[in-house]
């Protein structure tokens, strides 16, 4: 990443460190549609998402004179939504579901199935919460097992095995459907 995308914001968070609630509100208008997305896709709960979305942009603006510009505004923004995601579900006591009766699936094993992407959202929503977060991190969030070993505390093993675990899970799921 250039160092162009680093300082695209760079303006706007001047004037948000200055108390701008203009711009504030305009950070807020361009990220808050896909922030709101991850953190529906986390809880799984239209209200927690909007309730962990205002407390991230609140969290966010109140902590922007933090903000380094080591990273994006977007990737900083988005730790700060996963841990509020995390610890709300640890708050909940929702803890990772281990189903060691069912076989992980090697890479090249799994057969070719298309589905249309709202059966596929569907079929997220309905895991059980430790293989819907690790299946969302890794697949549609992009992040590694190493980093969501590091975000769930838990081994990458563990991560690896989850997430095969929650990809045919859902695969079942949606061969049900």
């Amino acid at each position: 990443m250039d160092q162009k995308d680093f300082n695209i914001h760079a303006p706007l968070i001047e004037e948000c460190r200055k108390g701008s609630s203009k711009a504030q509100y305009m950070l807020y208008k361009q990220y808050s549609k896909a922030m709101y997305n991850l953190a529906y896709r986390m809880m799984n709960n239209r209200e927690d998402a909007e309730d962990i979305l205002q407390e991230t942009f609140t969290e966010c603006f109140r902590n922007i004179g933090t903000f380094r510009f080591e990273s994006t505004f977007g990737a900083w923004l988005k730790s700060i939504l996963m841990n509020r995601c995390i610890n709300q579900l640890r708050k909940k006591k929702t803890e990772l579901v281990y189903y060691e009766t069912l076989p992980v699936v090697a890479e090249e094993e799994e057969p070719e199935i298309n589905y249309d992407t709202n059966k596929i959202f569907r079929g997220i929503e309905q895991l059980p919460d430790g293989y819907r977060i690790i299946l969302t991190l890794y697949l549609l969030e992009g992040y590694d097992h190493t980093e969501i070993s590091q975000i769930m505390g838990i081994s990458e093993s563990t991560s690896k095995s989850q997430y095969s675990r929650a990809k045919e899970k859902l695969r079942s799921i949606l061969l049900k459907t």
